[in-house]
């Protein structure tokens, strides 16, 4: 049964609510957030047209852009707005004073969608005796250790966080600052009691320092493994420190399943001759040098290029003469020609690759022949589109010197379809294109 307001308990208002994602506003802090859904902005409009009070409370997942009631913190913080201003994009900035905790009684939403919520106000409990003096003297003492290990914006924002008039004042101030997850920081919204809340806060403070501290003794383990040529390298031994740290397997570990890739891959003689050289000039390089990474990409296409992968052909006339027939009407002639071609590939054991040019108007067939001719042969079927090409690099490949340098579109092709013996479809060949760069028909005659 609904309650009326003459019904309503004297500690429970009604406020307008807004929900907000990825923070947790604590009392005697000051926010500047965004809000964006038109629910939250007439929400927003309500309390600036009353008193500019407003209910505060985070969602379970910051991903839902329209949350229920039930994905919505219960206790949140009632907040003051001290300055709205819209943004060109349509979102509006505000500034609020968090004032005091709340826990809604009841959710409520409009038929627009905008929330509203009795909240109950809900003061902290226990704040002053020699438990709470305890706790605070032993959080001054740590912060004041995180301020010598780490000297920098964030522990003198913890360090101001210090200067509270109140215990549940630097309780929540501190909490406001500390970068840890969303749900660690609305788990000390919802602590009530100021002394489990500074209990709470020291753990969270000494698991900081810990951190910090392995940080330090991972740059000074470092430094010591160097002498004064290697200063250069220094990011990449720390990285090294780091992942000793974390158990990871090293550089020499990599190296070998990429020497063991190169000799499964099934390469030709000249192919392997190349890997295992641009290999031993991999060995020798720092691991996050530039010149590294080029040799690492360069071995990653020669290992997964399809050396060994063969689709195997289906030599049936009929089979094929019946799949063309299916996908194709008319075209005698045309289907006369590959039928030819197939037959001599029978005939003869070991033919080169042999081209086909389809010439016609647009629609009549050209690329489905193509892909009649890898259905009825049991091959592999990609298509390379060539209008509008400007570039010879996209036939030839890049140099490697290039950040991002990748081999001809050919390559590609031949590693999208895993077998070195697909029908590679060459369309609008007449639509290639020739500017500064080169003339990419050139670089194609010589693939041809």
């Amino acid at each position: 049964m609904q309650e009326t307001i003459d019904q309503m308990p004297t500690d429970i208002e009604r406020f307008p609510m807004v929900p907000i994602r990825d923070v947790v506003i604590f009392p005697f802090t000051k926010v500047a957030f965004k809000i964006g859904r038109p629910s939250s902005v007439k929400a927003l409009e309500i309390a600036m047209k009353g008193d500019r009070n407003i209910f505060l409370a985070t969602q379970h997942d910051a991903t839902v852009d329209e949350p229920r009631h039930d994905q919505i913190y219960t206790v949140g913080t009632i907040g003051r707005i001290l300055q709205a201003q819209k943004q060109e994009n349509g979102q509006i900035k505000v500034v609020v004073e968090g004032r005091e905790r709340g826990e809604s009684v009841r959710i409520e939403q409009d038929p627009e969608g905008t929330f509203s919520a009795l909240v109950r106000k809900v003061s902290s409990k226990d704040e002053s005796g020699y438990r709470t003096d305890g706790f605070l003297q032993q959080i001054h003492g740590l912060v004041e250790q995180f301020l010598r290990i780490a000297p920098d914006a964030y522990t003198d924002a913890l360090h101001a966080s210090l200067r509270g008039v109140s215990a549940a004042q630097i309780a929540d101030s501190m909490s406001s600052h500390l970068r840890i997850p969303v749900e660690e920081k609305q788990q000390l919204l919802e602590t009530y009691s100021v002394p489990e809340r500074l209990q709470e806060l020291i753990s969270i403070l000494e698991v900081e320092i810990e951190k910090k501290q392995l940080d330090r003794s991972v740059n000074s383990r470092t430094k010591k493994q160097m002498d004064k040529t290697q200063r250069e390298y220094y990011l990449n031994e720390q990285i090294k420190a780091i992942h000793k740290e974390l158990g990871r397997k090293d550089e020499k570990a990599e190296l070998d399943e990429l020497k063991k890739k190169i000799d499964e891959a099934g390469m030709s003689d000249e192919a392997r001759e190349k890997a295992i050289q641009e290999f031993s000039r991999l060995e020798a390089m720092p691991p996050m040098s530039a010149e590294s990474t080029v040799s690492r990409t360069y071995l990653d296409w020669l290992i997964n290029v399809p050396w060994k992968q063969r689709s195997e052909e289906i030599e049936d006339l009929a089979n094929a003469e019946s799949i063309l027939n299916e996908d194709h009407y008319g075209l005698e002639k045309i289907k006369e020609r590959i039928l030819e071609y197939l037959a001599v590939r029978q005939l003869v054991k070991s033919p080169k690759g042999t081209i086909l040019c389809f010439v016609g108007a647009p629609g009549v067939g050209k690329t489905s022949l193509g892909k009649s001719i890898a259905r009825a042969t049991g091959r592999e079927f990609v298509r390379l589109a060539l209008g509008g090409v400007h570039d010879e690099a996209e036939i030839r490949g890049h140099r490697r010197t290039y950040i991002g340098a990748l081999p001809g579109q050919i390559i590609q092709l031949m590693k999208r379809a895993g077998t070195v013996n697909p029908v590679i479809l060459l369309d609008e060949v007449d639509k290639l294109g020739k500017d500064f760069r080169g003339d990419p028909s050139s670089a194609l005659l010589e693939v041809l």
